[in-house]
């Protein structure tokens, strides 16, 4: 093994050409410089959506606005984030060290606006060498309804957001005390947005020394010839994985469920593709869909770019590094006025990074199952409930104070592949399981709800050769006072489908369960009212499932009975095996001979 010591910097520093193990090296330390920024922000954030859901990601952008590291961030948040950055050379041209800028602007770069990001330049010796990036969803960011994902909202006026295109809140490390009195002036609970808000820019300054750090051990040279080596490998890997796919050309599809007053027949969205693998390309193209509607249902350029990007890296070689040079390899093709494609000013997009961005992911990795058995993924929930759901109220425990709260608590099921079952726990698409669900104590300590039931549901997973994962089922409710709970949902009639003979998932649901004894069913777009005593319930969708049930291996079909994922009915139904045994878990067993012989059946059933 090599011993990287001072000799070896010194020569690095002088001839900067860096083998592959040194490349390695390298982009490794940028991967933990994000996931030190990262751990920063978890453990130092104010609000439950961030410090608990882990809702907010971190990156490192190059001077010339291309995104480097991301290490576990969530796609749909970094992935635009060199839009961002481009934006702060644009409106900022003389930007110096100690500079920090916050930017929340939809129609420049950003997710939407409920995602504040925190952008410092980092210098060496004068050089503009990266940008940081911290993206954190806030609770409240003034609307004028206590949600983040207000998707009611007609146009950006009536959705209330404070929106920042990229205005310096820090010159020479010190805050622009102007803006920081607009924001708490404005959200709802200022002092955990401030605590978010120290928390990003504590986590940017700590990115910027731990990058200062890294550009003089290894110097000026090296860095540079790092970032050109290492996002070309990263091309070239995108290259090698697509040239592995068959060409062709398909159109992958997916519905919205209806929303009344904006899409009351629903939204079917085309996502054309074209695979070129003689030249290593992949062309989305997303510009045969709707025009933006009169709702917060629209996105942005970033989120439509990123969205279907996203679902294509999925598809490919997962050990491929994600950063702007595997991007070269996938073009995403946008119009403007497009409901997934580039907004018009004063269109709303304050639901931005979900219904619509899941829609198309989902489209998009059942569409590659289309090259065959082998490619592409089943698709997963899409069902953003009330498990999901902002709460908002006033809290007795502290003088009658308001709360606004982003809850995590619904988990959702993850698609299913050719070679594994879909996993629990994936939230929705976008958040590709990145998102982490709320602690129940620690929500019942912060907010004057409680929580009855959080749980995987029996027989909820799309059936398959691999099955998808489970639902989740969440019932909860106010302690004392009242509670408004507002969420934008789907998954309600069109569900996650299965592909090549795999079986969909179950519809959600959201009902009030009164105190009365009364019960009140919500549709997509809910605004929940619930008074002491209510409790509201609510199911998210499971995976659907990838091939045949009748070729699933009994002893999964045997495990999944075991863990209470299939029932001892379905797996007879559906997957055609008999288990035997009176219930309990050492006692369950398969039944082989007859499992076979219902199979038999079955099949030459169908063939014939």
């Amino acid at each position: 093994m090599r011993k990287l010591g001072s000799n070896t910097n010194a020569r690095v520093q002088e001839d900067a050409n860096l083998d592959p193990v040194l490349l390695a090296i390298m982009a490794n330390r940028m991967d933990a410089i994000c996931r030190e920024m990262t751990n920063t922000v978890l453990f130092s954030a104010r609000s439950a959506v961030i410090g608990i859901a882990r809702d907010f990601s971190c990156a490192i952008i190059t001077a010339e606005d291309e995104v480097l590291s991301v290490a576990e961030a969530m796609p749909i948040h970094v992935f635009g984030m060199h839009l961002q950055t481009a934006s702060m050379s644009k409106h900022h041209p003389a930007f110096r060290e100690g500079d920090a800028f916050l930017d929340n602007d939809p129609y420049v770069g950003n997710s939407h606006s409920a995602d504040h990001t925190i952008l410092v330049p980092v210098f060496h010796k004068g050089e503009h060498f990266f940008t940081v990036g911290v993206k954190a969803h806030q609770a409240d960011i003034g609307n004028s309804q206590p949600t983040t994902y207000f998707a009611a909202a007609r146009d950006v006026y009536q959705e209330g957001a404070l929106i920042f295109p990229c205005v310096q809140v820090q010159r020479d490390f010190k805050n622009n005390e102007d803006i920081i009195r607009m924001c708490q002036r404005r959200i709802r609970v200022p002092e955990q947005w401030y605590g978010d808000y120290l928390a990003a820019i504590g986590a940017a300054r700590i990115g910027e020394r731990r990058l200062k750090d890294f550009i003089n051990k290894y110097g000026a040279k090296a860095v540079h010839k790092f970032i050109e080596n290492w996002l070309n490998y990263s091309e070239r890997r995108t290259t090698d994985a697509i040239q592995a796919l068959p060409s062709g050309q398909f159109v992958a599809e997916a519905e919205h469920d209806p929303i009344d007053k904006y899409i009351p027949l629903g939204l079917r969205i085309k996502a054309d593709i074209n695979i070129d693998s003689d030249n290593g390309k992949i062309t989305v193209d997303l510009t045969d869909n709707p025009d933006c509607v009169d709702a917060g249902l629209n996105l942005t350029q970033a989120t439509a770019t990123m969205s279907a990007t996203q679902a294509v890296l999925c598809c490919l070689d997962s050990d491929i590094p994600h950063n702007s040079g595997s991007l070269r390899r996938i073009d995403v093709i946008l119009r403007e006025n497009c409901i997934v494609g580039i907004p018009r000013f004063p269109h709303s997009c304050s639901v931005a990074t979900t219904n619509m961005t899941d829609t198309i992911i989902n489209a998009i990795l059942a569409g590659f199952t289309q090259l065959g058995d082998g490619y592409g993924f089943s698709q997963g929930n899409m069902c953003n409930g009330a498990g999901t759901g902002v709460c908002s109220g006033k809290d007795w425990r502290m003088g009658g104070a308001p709360y606004v709260n982003q809850m995590f608590m619904s988990a959702g099921g993850m698609p299913a592949s050719a070679q594994n079952d879909g996993m629990h726990g994936m939230v929705n698409p976008v958040s590709v399981g990145l998102v982490y669900r709320d602690s129940i104590e620690v929500n019942e300590q912060r907010f004057p709800f409680l929580v009855d039931c959080v749980r995987a549901l029996e027989d909820s997973c799309g059936a398959g050769r691999r099955r998808g994962g489970p639902a989740s089922e969440v019932i909860f409710g106010p302690r004392q006072d009242e509670m408004l709970v507002i969420n934008i949902s789907n998954g309600l009639i069109n569900v996650p489908q299965g592909v090549l003979g795999g079986m969909s998932a179950k519809p959600g649901f959201q009902i009030c369960l009164a105190s009365d004894g009364s019960r009140q069913v919500y549709s997509t777009d809910a605004y929940c009212h619930l008074m002491p005593g209510d409790r509201l319930h609510a199911v998210d969708n499971g995976g659907g499932g990838y091939g045949d049930p009748l070729d699933r291996e009994p002893e999964r079909v045997l495990s999944d009975v075991a863990e209470r994922y299939v029932s001892r009915e379905q797996a007879l139904k559906v997957y055609g095996v008999i288990i035997t045994g009176s219930g309990e878990l050492d006692d369950l067993a398969v039944d082989i001979q007859s499992t076979e012989s219902v199979r038999l059946s079955r099949k030459t059933a169908t063939q014939t």
